[in-house]
């Protein structure tokens, strides 16, 4: 094997490890990206389920007490 064989083979090999690298960080980065979806996702459903219990709540007390107005008349 000559000197310029293993020059050329040593340049093929790094420039492999760059693109390997390159597209490991493509990969992380959008495992990040949808981690954080995810999480904020998560956060306005559980949100939104906390409001629609508390509005749900409200009513049913409101509802009680016009109940009980309207039978004592």
């Amino acid at each position: 094997m000559s000197r310029v064989s293993v020059i050329v083979e040593t340049a093929e090999l790094e420039s492999k490890v760059h693109g390997l690298e390159t597209a490991l960080a493509v990969q992380e980065a959008n495992l990040a990206g949808a981690q954080a979806s995810m999480s904020s996702t998560f956060a306005a459903t559980h949100t939104g389920t906390w409001s629609v219990m508390v509005a749900g709540s409200v009513a049913l007390v409101v509802g009680i007490f016009l109940g009980v107005a309207i039978t004592k008349h």
